[in-house]
């Protein structure tokens, strides 16, 4: 008697959500199958940052949660950084109190401290966390899968119901917009600069408290990825000019040999922002069993595998 363990696994999406969950899913016995409408480097997470830390996410208990789970993944990672891209880097989260960190992740993160004068003008934490160059990370994690017998192909379907596999898990993010559909779910539109970098091995998240303007730069050798913005319900893919020189001035600010430093890129990102994230059991029309993963605004690299392993148990793996 067949039940819903036989078979394999479609997972449609091939961010990094959908790759991490397709890894999940086919390093604990399933045979899978990920369906991408873009190449793996061309997703919306080709262009994150990218650091370990909860952002644009709801609800905040189960974030948290699964950016632990996380956590704990990246850490071992970082033990093989030149293969995974995941690093373990010190820098400041300005305008984050102690507080706001001791009931979930203080006890996880050794040498947390209040920032020096000296490496912070205003309020923050000196902090280490995993840091993850997405040039690297998601080839590894589509050779990783690759090597655990998962597939990818790049396909756009129509309907979730698509792939013929007796489950499909929806890692779409913007995507289950119109697939699922579910009209909640909504871009916040991100801007980056990459320069190259004047030698800053230190990272620095900044919150203007009057503008409520962001200002961080992430080191990944010798490029330097320097942010952002976050504007709601914006749809635009392309790089504002006037926005790259304004992100540009305020990480000079911070750090100002930054100001100098010679552009190379400019990257724009539509972050899949959802009031909560889904993370549930459905059903299709024909009774296969649908899990859905996805909305996950600005913390899809944080929560990536915490969330993938709940994936994978309510697919019955």
């Amino acid at each position: 008697m067949k039940t819903e363990l036989d078979g394999e696994v479609g997972v449609v999406g091939g961010g990094v959500i959908g790759l991490t969950t397709a890894v999940v899913l086919a390093e604990r016995g399933s045979r899978v199958r990920v369906w991408s409408r873009e190449p793996v480097e061309r997703t919306t997470s080709a262009v994150a940052g990218a650091l370990w830390w909860p952002y644009r996410i709801a609800p905040a208990a189960a974030a948290r949660a699964w950016a632990l789970r996380s956590l704990d993944v990246y850490e071992e990672l970082a033990a093989r950084s030149g293969h995974t891209g995941v690093r373990m880097v010190e820098g400041v989260l300005g305008e984050t109190e102690r507080h706001e960190v001791d009931g979930w992740a203080a006890a996880r993160l050794p040498g947390l401290r209040a920032a020096t004068a000296e490496e912070y003008a205003g309020s923050g934490l000196w902090a280490r966390l995993p840091l993850i160059d997405m040039s690297i990370h998601l080839p590894w994690l589509y050779q990783r899968l690759l090597a655990a017998g998962g597939s990818v192909e790049r396909r756009a379907v129509a309907g979730l119901g698509e792939p013929e596999t007796p489950v499909v898990v929806n890692c779409t993010g913007l995507g289950a917009r119109t697939l699922v559909p579910d009209p909640s779910v909504r871009p916040v539109r991100g801007q980056l600069v990459v320069v190259a970098n004047p030698g800053i091995r230190t990272w620095t998240v900044s919150t203007d408290p009057a503008t409520g303007e962001m200002a961080y730069f992430f080191p990944h050798g010798d490029r330097l990825v320097l942010g952002g913005t976050a504007e709601d319900d914006a749809w635009s893919a392309e790089p504002d000019p006037a926005v790259a020189a304004a992100i540009v001035r305020r990480c000079a600010a911070l750090r100002p040999e930054i100001a100098g430093a010679r552009v190379l890129e400019h990257r724009v990102g539509l972050r899949p922002a959802r009031d909560a994230v889904r993370l549930e059991r459905d059903v299709l029309p024909d009774g296969r069993l649908l899990v859905h993963n996805y909305g996950h605004g600005g913390a899809g690299v944080t929560v990536a595998w915490g969330c993938a392993q709940e994936a994978a148990r309510l697919a019955g793996r």
